[in-house]
């Protein structure tokens, strides 16, 4: 099986970019590819809760991603299982990956590690990979220009 590691610094604190992932409000002020809003999203913040992301590409195609909540421990640890309901890498239709979220505190926010793992295929973990840069690129842009307010 394959997976993704991926490390970013945030500028804002563990518990909120805990709440960046967990929480509608959250999700729909960084979540997706390019500058696209959200289409909507779900969050229902509990072990065993259930979670779903709608989103646009630049190139006009709809993906949907969802899972369950597995393991929750605020403000450091995240865990989700994964599973994409429309779009997405097609070598991962059908299959549940997990998201495990490590947040840790650092001198000028939150170090984030986001570990994608249970990929079935190398095609599958780049194409995470690329997605999650992106995605996380945005998120830390989000804290980036919040904290120069």
């Amino acid at each position: 099986m394959a997976s993704v590691t991926l490390v970013r610094r945030i500028k804002a604190r563990p518990a909120t970019v805990f709440d960046a992932f967990s929480t509608v409000e959250g999700l729909t002020s960084w979540w997706g590819p390019d500058d696209l809003p959200l289409i909507s999203a779900e969050a229902d913040v509990r072990v065993g809760g259930i979670f779903r992301v709608r989103f646009p590409t630049s190139d006009g195609s709809v993906h949907e991603c969802t899972g369950q909540f597995l393991e929750i421990k605020k403000p450091e640890l995240l865990t989700l299982s994964w599973q994409w309901t429309m779009g997405g890498e097609p070598t991962e239709k059908g299959r549940t990956s997990r998201l495990e979220l490590h947040l840790h505190p650092v001198a000028e926010g939150t170090e984030l590690t986001l570990i994608h793992a249970e990929l079935g295929q190398d095609a599958g973990a780049k194409s995470h990979g690329e997605g999650w840069s992106g995605a996380l690129e945005k998120l830390v842009k989000t804290y980036t220009e919040e904290a120069a307010r």
